[in-house]
């Protein structure tokens, strides 16, 4: 599911008129400022080593002296979901154009074989006409797009951390951001140190950063790797792997296991208790009963999952990034505002005061002062 990266992309292109309708948003927005001094911390703290046993639990596409790619993207576990309405939308509107063409051919050929007009037939035809015809307008017009978060789309996001170039490639459609080529030296993580823990590490996974200053697109990039997690140690492990990997090289580091890029049907159903296990195995015997009871809702969501990938395609890199760092090749360079069309650059330049890093330290928290009304002196009886 790319619903997050989807929606992160479109928060960077809505307009202002529609940002100010919304007063949430504009308190969430403020609160959320980031400072150099934020920045300066997050950098160092991702050059220090945050685990002893580094470990990347994957899934991993590819690992060699030159290369590491990992699945990225949030909510994998949920994908499935859209699938199903989505298939059961279109399901409907091929049986009613199937419909529509039965109708008309067998009105037809009872025409020119009794000369009357079958009315049953002819009533068919119409009434699936108005059925299909406006359902399938609605369904390209505002639905489409919703879909496409999951099927007719590439089949995963991608995330390749190159050590040669120093650089990081992001994998994702053209409506949720595009690829992007990043460099290695500005990223901040959620595994570097405890404080930029994302939900204490649970059910969510290892979360890349990189500020505007870093991007060359106005805005703040995020890449979500691998699995979701069970606890921030696991984080740890995630991000020590891989930055051992981009500082040090791959020696000495244990060897993932590789996974194909082939749709088999494990890949739908294991990432539904990915960021789970560890409540599942502490869960009282009450609980197991009713995830026993539930268990056909994983069963559904799993198919889900797997007609997901099984309509999608597998995600190809530019021909430049899959040569980077070997002899002789260019380095690609790095993203920057240019790439993109003439509207979305208008867009992020309009929205660009939303993710700028602020000058200096981050003020200190004034304390808060609590002011008790003092109760009035009981009165003499």
């Amino acid at each position: 599911m790319y619903f997050f990266e989807w929606g992160a992309w479109e928060a960077s292109l809505i307009p202002e008129e529609e940002r100010k309708k919304d007063a949430r948003t504009q308190k969430l927005r403020k609160k959320i400022c980031t400072y150099e001094s934020d920045e300066e911390e997050g950098m160092a703290a991702a050059k220090l080593r945050a685990s002893e046993t580094p470990k990347s639990r994957g899934p991993v596409y590819v690992f060699n002296n030159r290369i590491l790619e990992i699945r990225s993207g949030m909510f994998e576990e949920k994908r499935g979901l859209i699938s199903i309405v989505s298939a059961t939308i279109i399901f409907l509107i091929i049986n009613g154009f199937i419909g529509i063409t039965a109708g008309t051919i067998w009105t037809t050929d009872y025409y020119y074989s009794e000369g009357a007009i079958a009315t049953g037939y002819l009533w068919m035809a119409i009434g699936l006409t108005i059925l299909t015809l406006p359902t399938t307008w609605f369904y390209l017009k505002y639905c489409l797009r919703f879909t496409r978060l999951e099927m007719f789309t590439s089949r995963h996001l991608l995330i390749r951390f190159n050590r040669i170039t120093q650089q990081v490639y992001l994998h994702r459609p053209s409506y949720c951001g595009g690829i992007v080529t990043l460099p290695w030296e500005g990223v901040t993580s959620s595994g570097s140190a405890d404080k930029y823990a994302v939900a204490g590490g649970i059910g969510v996974p290892l979360a890349l950063c990189w500020s505007p200053p870093f991007t060359g697109t106005l805005r703040t990039e995020v890449a979500w790797v691998g699995k979701s997690a069970n606890h921030q140690g696991e984080i740890r492990d995630e991000w020590e792997f891989i930055r051992r990997f981009m500082d040090e090289g791959p020696e000495g580091l244990p060897r993932p296991r590789i996974t194909s890029h082939f749709p088999w049907p494990w890949q739908a159903f294991t990432p539904q208790f990915e960021g789970v296990t560890h409540y599942f195995r502490n869960a009282s015997k009450l609980i197991k009963v009713g995830l026993v009871l539930i268990s056909p809702a994983f069963l559904i969501i799993g198919t889900g999952h797997w007609l997901s990938l099984l309509l999608c395609w597998k995600p190809r890199w530019p021909k430049i990034i899959r040569q980077a760092g070997m002899p002789g090749k260019p380095v690609p360079p790095l993203t920057t505002l240019a790439d993109y069309p003439p509207h979305i650059q208008q867009r992020l330049r309009e929205n660009a005061h939303l993710w700028a890093v602020r000058p200096g330290q981050r003020p200190e928290k004034k304390p808060r002062k609590v002011s008790r009304i003092r109760k009035a002196d009981p009165k003499p009886s």
